[in-house]
């Protein structure tokens, strides 16, 4: 069993990343992992990156 040093975790998220607790908590480990750009073959996200998808899914109004 892979014990989570929490601590360590919330600063991260809620200090590091600015998500409220409500946010940190609602995540799951990996979405966490993702989000702090560490595990195997992960990395964060680049600003390129980040325009190509916004440009591939686009926000909507919804209507």
């Amino acid at each position: 069993m892979q014990r989570f040093e929490w601590a360590a975790l919330m600063r991260a998220g809620i200090s590091g990343l600015r998500l409220r607790p409500s946010e940190f908590w609602a995540l799951t480990p990996a979405e966490l992992a993702l989000m702090l750009g560490v595990g195997p073959g992960s990395a964060p996200l680049s600003r390129g990156r980040l325009e190509e998808l916004a440009r591939a899914f686009p926000d909507s109004d919804g209507g």
